[in-house]
């Protein structure tokens, strides 16, 4: 009995501290303005709040997204390096680089 309410509590504990595993996303890069540059790969952890971005051993966080109404306005935050960081959707999140005149938007798969 004993062993079997140390498994239970292990199996409960392991459920709670599992980490998300994110979602390879297809990406767009284009100009602020809009016109196209190419295309680029991420692979995207979505935290719901926050969401990150990496590729090529590159890291680059959101930071806590914000917004006054999100009906109203796409929740958003400038990461530590300065980029504009947007969640456009539930699987659409965006990178603005102001100093490059570009934009990075994923599109993820719905899961």
């Amino acid at each position: 009995m004993r062993r079997l309410i140390l498994l239970s509590m292990a199996l409960i504990i392991a459920g709670c501290s599992s980490t998300p595993h994110g979602v390879d996303c297809p990406g767009e890069v284009a100009t602020i303005s809009g016109q196209p540059m190419g295309k680029t790969q991420g692979h995207i952890f979505d935290l719901v709040t926050s969401f990150s971005v990496s590729k090529g051993g590159v890291v680059v966080d959101s930071g806590r997204l914000h917004s006054l109404d999100r009906f109203q306005y796409v929740p958003s935050a400038v990461t530590s390096e300065g980029y504009y960081a947007q969640r456009l959707s539930d699987h659409q999140f965006r990178l603005i680089n102001p100093w490059q005149d570009t934009m990075i938007t994923w599109n993820c798969p719905a899961s």
